[in-house]
């Protein structure tokens, strides 16, 4: 945890959504003295302050940086969209830009920050349908690992010398709404409450999901460990499928029962009542955080059921 008595002062970047929030209310109740850089202000109020920028043209929000302990960075425009060729353009260079302007902020100021925390995505692995990847497993193709590799590509080419790098490449993250929002688990609650929260497809894609703790927690120990440094994948270790991960749902939210979706209806639903993108439902990935379970880290919700029990 942070050291009450050295409090540290650290500076999320796109830290007005839903994890973001999480984020900054569990570094805040560990005495941390947090920022939030973003383009607007955070619906909810809370022990943060707020400065504001565009994450694209270095100005006067360079100063919120110097002297900070670190920075978080999660900017990055939502993928749960109808991807067009305006939106694949803004999730690319959300991403890109931001990351490549922090970079800048932090050659400019006088003290810059010694650790750097960078949100990558687990979807940079692609979709394999029955693989288990792991740090260091193959990339794969397509729009969505495209990104992960630009995005972390830009880190690379951004982080100073000397500087402590680490990027988490995240999975699912299931967490409560605190203001912002609730995230993709908000969305499939609604789903299950109309009776659709039933096996999408083969129900066989893998759902690797973490619990917002767990994932707060793996944040602030990049933070505090001098140690950790390069990639991490962060996830629970138990990954699901898609069919298992709806019936844990369910059960949690006594629903007895949910319809199950074709491959069609889900690309018509998803498109037309939903307008994101059915690729999200309909592919997945099993990602396993082997670095960090290496090096000793436990997992408070390890076991998806445990984590949905704590949240629903």
């Amino acid at each position: 945890m942070v050291n009450p008595d050295t409090s540290k002062r650290i500076v999320i970047a796109g830290g007005s959504g839903f994890l973001g929030i999480s984020l900054a209310h569990y570094l805040a109740e560990h005495s941390a003295l947090v920022t939030i850089l973003s383009r607007n202000p955070p619906k909810p109020s809370g022990p943060w302050d707020f400065v504001g920028w565009d994450a694209r043209n270095l100005n006067d929000w360079k100063s919120a940086l110097n002297g900070a302990d670190a920075v978080v960075n999660l900017v990055g425009r939502t993928v749960d969209c109808i991807k067009t060729p305006d939106h694949r353009d803004e999730i690319l260079r959300s991403r890109v830009e931001a990351t490549r302007v922090l970079g800048e902020a932090m050659r400019s100021v006088v003290s810059p920050p010694p650790v750097w925390v960078q949100m990558s995505t687990a979807h940079i692995y692609g979709d394999p349908p029955t693989a288990i990847c792991i740090e260091d497993s193959p990339f794969g193709y397509g729009f969505a690992p495209d990104v992960g590799k630009a995005w972390e590509s830009e880190f690379a080419a951004s982080i100073m010398s000397g500087q402590r790098g680490v990027i988490l490449r995240t999975s699912f993250v299931v967490g409560r709404d605190r203001g912002a929002g609730g995230g993709a688990l908000s969305r499939l609650r609604f789903l299950a409450r109309l009776g659709l929260g039933g096996r999408v497809g083969s129900g066989m894609q893998g759902m690797s999901w973490i619990h917002e703790r767990d994932i707060n927690r793996i944040f602030e120990r990049a933070i505090r460990d001098t140690s950790m440094k390069g990639v991490y994948i962060a996830s629970s270790p138990n990954p699901e499928s898609q069919g298992d991960f709806m019936r844990k749902l369910r059960m949690g939210m006594r629903i007895p029962f949910g319809w199950p979706a074709t491959e069609s209806m889900v690309r018509v639903g998803a498109h037309w009542l939903l307008r994101t993108d059915p690729e999200l439902a309909l592919y997945g990935r099993y990602v396993i955080p082997k670095r960090l379970m290496d090096e000793g880290f436990g997992f408070e919700y390890p076991d998806l059921c445990d984590a949905l029990a704590e949240l629903l």
